[in-house]
């Protein structure tokens, strides 16, 4: 296999250099380095018979790393305070009680953008195409229509916001009452 130490004797340096820059050590590197080492020699006489064993290497060093960071993903440790979290998207969550009769209190054509864009997933060219609009008419329709939305719950649903924007408080409103 003087191919295969000759192309390793070539590249090992520089395989190196490439995997200890996308690693946090150097003997996480070199332990990279040395399963690419072994996939190599696994190849036997069929490495001797590659076009380009620089490129070869690179490649199976590629899918080496990315094999191993899969495998090895940091973790973050989660907020003392998540269950404070958890109460601010139930509230945001319950807001949504008021969406149906804010929505049926807009325009026609404000109902609609909002409804095919933010709620069914639409996208703002698709809105386009569906209503004859160029896409920065489609956009503005659909950003004036959003500002309207916001307008009109902060009113009727009588939303307060804190410092940071978020909702603390609002008056739910049944689809029928005034």
């Amino acid at each position: 296999m003087n191919c295969l130490t000759n192309a390793w004797a070539a590249h090992s340096g520089e395989l190196r250099g490439w995997l200890r820059q996308r690693v946090s050590s150097p003997a996480e590197a070199d332990d990279l380095l040395q399963d690419l080492f072994i996939k190599a020699l696994r190849q036997g006489d069929r490495f001797c018979d590659l076009h380009n064993a620089r490129a070869w290497l690179f490649e199976v060093a590629r899918n080496t790393l990315t094999d191993h960071l899969r495998v090895h993903r940091d973790t973050v440790e989660l907020p003392d305070d998540l269950a404070q979290n958890v109460d601010d998207v139930d509230t945001v969550d319950v807001l949504t009680a008021c969406l149906p009769r804010v929505l049926s209190e807009l325009s026609p054509q404000d109902r609609d953008a909002i409804t095919a864009c933010d709620l069914h997933g639409m996208s703002q060219a698709d809105f386009a195409a569906a209503h004859g609009l160029s896409l920065s008419a489609a956009k503005s329709r659909v950003q004036r229509a959003r500002v309207r939305l916001k307008a009109q719950m902060s009113v009727a649903c009588q939303v307060r916001l804190d410092d940071t924007g978020r909702v603390t408080d609002f008056v739910p409103r049944n689809p029928s009452s005034p």
